[in-house]
């Protein structure tokens, strides 16, 4: 599947906005996709999606999920369109005020709702 990760000059639902290339160094790399942030386990590692800069925000457009029995639940949710909210867990966050000038991506999660309106599953393969 493939959609957005997060998107810039949108207020996330803890009052931050994540400013153009915010997260630019991460353009081209690629994380792991966990379930809801549960990023304390391995065994809630699902896949990995790459990142893509773009001017409106971080974009995956290669998302893959593994074959344990819990990738293969949200794969299934997924396609099914039960479950189309992404969001991310990011570090070293640079901030003025509450806007996100910098900060590195350290995983996407399918999640329920997502902290940012505008990160979604777009196109499922």
């Amino acid at each position: 599947f493939a959609g957005w990760a997060t998107r810039n000059d949108i207020v996330c639902s803890d009052g931050r906005i994540i400013k153009r290339d915010a997260f630019k160094d991460n353009d081209g790399q690629t994380v792991p996709i966990v379930w809801n942030h549960q990023h304390n386990d391995p065994t809630n590692v699902l896949g990995h999606a790459l990142l893509e800069n773009r001017s409106d925000g971080v974009y995956t457009y290669y998302c893959s999920l593994n074959d344990t029995d819990k990738a293969q639940a949200v794969k299934s949710a997924v396609r099914h369109g039960d479950v189309t909210a992404l969001s991310i867990y990011a570090n070293g966050l640079k901030q003025r005020g509450g806007d996100v000038l910098h900060g590195q991506i350290r995983e996407v999660s399918v999640v329920l709702a997502g902290a940012n309106p505008g990160a979604y599953i777009e196109s499922v393969i």
